[in-house]
């Protein structure tokens, strides 16, 4: 039964303590909704995190785990369930900070992390998260995937690729699960000022140069906020998305258009 925005019970936001991540946990609690927030190693954020939250007079709880081992994402998934009662919604937010590289210049070691995390973790949280969901009648997969899956972005391709195996992870849990109630979809993340980009901005991989570039293919012309991506993902899992699955929506401020 849905209340308010929402069926009873939490998101569990996979990369909560990260900017992005965090973001959307925020936007979540802001539309009705108790939160569940993992993170590997950042446990002060995601801790204070928690506390924004609650500060909304939302529930919120926090677990650790590394999502490359799928006994953990186990286990912080059930700690979530006995914290909330139910996860209705599964948000992938986590993802490694990945060097801007061409295709050329990848490690092995460089592609393996990037797959690791972002493909297999993904798939540690769905097959964790699919009996949960089968057995309260339905539940929803929100993917924070690329808005490079739809125009590629020279050098970033750590980030898009083991993205691009989780959009049609998604195409495939919306065919085959959409008989349980269980949907999703996948929001294309452009240019948002946090997390990843803050952080190459600070080193000076993104220069001044570089920043005046891809605005100038911008028609928006201005980075976009987690806030933003935290919206459609909000949608997504909400009641006004109940009749949406296996789509993606690119928020980017229109980059490749």
């Amino acid at each position: 039964m849905m209340t308010a925005q929402f069926p009873e019970g939490a998101v569990i936001v996979f990369g909560g303590s990260g900017g992005l991540g965090r973001g959307v946990a925020m936007e979540f609690a802001r539309e009705g909704s108790d939160v569940a927030i993992v993170y590997r190693s950042k446990r002060d954020v995601a801790t204070s995190a928690a506390d924004e939250i609650r500060a909304t007079g939302r529930k919120a709880s926090v677990h650790c785990a590394d999502v490359r081992d799928r006994a953990q994402v186990q286990a912080a998934f059930a700690d979530a369930v006995a914290a909330h009662g139910r996860i209705h919604t599964v948000v992938w937010a986590a993802g490694p900070v990945v060097p801007q590289v061409h295709i050329g210049d990848w490690t092995e070691e460089m592609f393996r992390t990037s797959m690791e995390i972002e493909a297999f973790g993904f798939n540690h949280a769905v097959h964790t998260a699919l009996p949960h969901m089968r057995a309260m009648g339905g539940g929803s997969f929100v993917h924070l995937g690329s808005a490079g899956h739809d125009w590629w972005p020279a050098q970033d391709g750590l980030s898009v690729a083991p993205k691009a195996c989780n959009e049609a992870l998604i195409k495939g849990i919306a065919k085959e699960e959409g008989k349980f109630n269980i949907r999703a979809n996948s929001v294309l993340v452009g240019v948002i000022d946090a997390g990843q980009f803050k952080v190459h901005k600070d080193v000076g991989t993104f220069t001044p140069e570089w920043e005046a570039a891809v605005k100038a293919m911008l028609p928006l012309g201005r980075w976009g906020a987690p806030e933003d991506i935290g919206q459609a993902a909000v949608f997504f899992a909400s009641r006004r998305g109940n009749y949406v699955t296996g789509q993606s929506i690119s928020v980017s401020g229109g980059f490749g258009v």
